[in-house]
């Protein structure tokens, strides 16, 4: 009979590789990682000082994501900047052109012109999991470069974005987040961009929020070819959840989870197309919805006005609905 042999990791060798782990990927991801610093204009004056509106001055996060110098980061960092300037990791300086911005999901791109630049590499949102390991890098309160550590605590969290609007399929983490962390990547043991830091809850602990890298991609690829996100919408908050396999199989769904509707807004399009609180969305106009980030990438400009197939799953039915979109109206 051959004896089985169980290696049993001490606490040294555990904490070793955890630290492995944290190392490598804050080594790979760091050199994209870049300090934002900002100019805006503000109205307000100091006192009595006739010299009229003053320039206020912020900073925050980004990272490299082309080699040719696009930078991901928030859109509430460099929102009407009137100067933008980017430090990167071997602490060259470079002005930055605002590509465009989305109030809506807080993203935005700029453009450095830098030689030798390194782009970071970006996962999947479909691939992360609660609990896994993640490091948040950015430049909280100036201090360049910090990296935190934590996990995924929880996934398909709803965050209202500055404009207004709600943002769906956001990363909830603990890794630590400070002012100046916004714009900055969350990534996970691999060294993969997974998200994009963009709010902490003050005065909890513990409780921080990312931008999940689908809807990022989404956005940057559209704020590149047209600077900005034109979109239209049928006014309802949702969650993705996973479906019963038993409907699944018996609808012959092409998807195995779609997005809940959780609520409405007062005579939205979804509304007047007859979707309740409780149906579960798993396709629009004859394309499967497995969640949030695939509803949002078909409403486009071009969906405005035009009725749209709506598949539901109510209870146990399968229903077709018509839901005409309507366009966006969002608030800076």
């Amino acid at each position: 009979m051959r004896e089985e042999v169980v290696e049993i990791l001490n606490d040294d060798e555990l904490l070793d590789a955890y630290s492995k782990a944290v190392i490598s990927a804050a080594e790979r991801v760091s050199p994209s990682v870049v300090y934002i610093e900002v100019q805006q204009a503000t109205n307000k004056r100091r006192g009595n000082d006739p010299r009229g509106p003053r320039e206020a001055r912020g900073s925050g996060s980004g990272f490299i994501f082309t080699p040719d110098g696009f930078i991901l980061t928030n859109s509430h960092v460099v929102h009407g900047a009137t100067k933008i300037e980017v430090t990167v990791s071997d602490g060259s300086k470079y002005g930055a052109e605002l590509i465009g911005d989305d109030p809506d999901t807080d993203l935005a791109v700029i453009r450095i012109n830098a030689p030798n630049l390194v782009p970071a590499h970006l996962g999947e949102s479909q691939q992360v999991r609660v609990g896994q390991l993640v490091l948040a890098i950015g430049n909280p309160y100036g201090f360049q470069y910090s990296v935190t550590a934590g996990v995924v605590s929880a996934l398909g969290r709803s965050l209202r974005a500055g404009s207004g609007r709600l943002m769906d399929a956001v990363i909830q983490t603990d890794a630590a987040l400070n002012p100046g962390n916004s714009g900055g990547p969350l990534v996970n043991s691999r060294g993969e961009v997974i998200g994009v830091n963009t709010a902490m809850i003050l005065p909890a602990q513990g409780i921080c929020f990312a931008t999940s890298i689908d809807t990022a991609k989404f956005v940057a690829s559209r704020l590149i070819r047209d600077g900005k996100v034109s979109r239209s919408y049928i006014g309802l908050a949702g969650q993705n959840v996973p479906l019963p396999r038993r409907i699944v199989r018996y609808y012959n769904l092409a998807v195995e989870s779609g997005i809940l509707v959780v609520s409405f807004e007062e005579q939205s399009p979804g509304q007047k197309a007859g979707l309740r609180e409780g149906d579960i969305i798993v396709g629009f106009d004859d394309r499967p919805i497995a969640g949030i980030d695939d509803l949002h990438k078909l409403l486009t400009e071009e969906r405005i006005g035009h009725a749209s197939s709506l598949l539901v799953i109510r209870g146990t039915q399968k229903l077709d609905l018509t839901v005409t979109p309507e366009e966006s109206k969002s608030r800076e």
